[in-house]
């Protein structure tokens, strides 16, 4: 009589993905900055979920971006209401413009190789 096969080993559920070499986590560390300039919080967010786990740098800067672009939004939501009384557009403005700033130079250091963390952002994703 002979025996059956022995079981297969159990397999992940799903591949583990490899990291990424550093010229493309650079690449798509830039990338998230500028998505958030083109897309509010939704392209930070999709790069987020989509790349967090193929490098520690990527991670961090798309965690930076997306947390600054939600910091954005509730300044901007703050300011709406305030829009009736006059000063609220001027603040918009002013969110706005410091938005553009805080992202093109985040970009920068991204692109650069550099750790980066926007001022005055409020972390809600580590």
């Amino acid at each position: 009589m002979t025996m059956p096969p022995p079981p297969h080993p159990p397999q992940p559920p799903y591949p583990q993905v490899p990291p990424m070499n550093p010229q493309d986590e650079k690449l798509w560390s830039t990338l998230v900055h500028l998505s958030g300039i083109l897309f509010y919080f939704v392209g930070p967010l999709v790069i987020y979920l989509v790349l967090r786990d193929r490098g520690p740098f990527v991670r961090a800067h798309s965690a930076a971006a997306l947390n600054f672009q939600l910091t954005i939004l509730i300044a901007a939501l703050v300011c709406i209401p305030l829009a009736f009384f006059g000063i609220g557009v001027l603040l918009l403005i002013a969110v706005g413009v410091f938005a553009l700033v805080i992202e093109i130079l985040a970009a920068v250091k991204a692109n650069q190789g550099q750790w980066y963390t926007p001022p005055l952002s409020i972390r809600f994703v580590s």
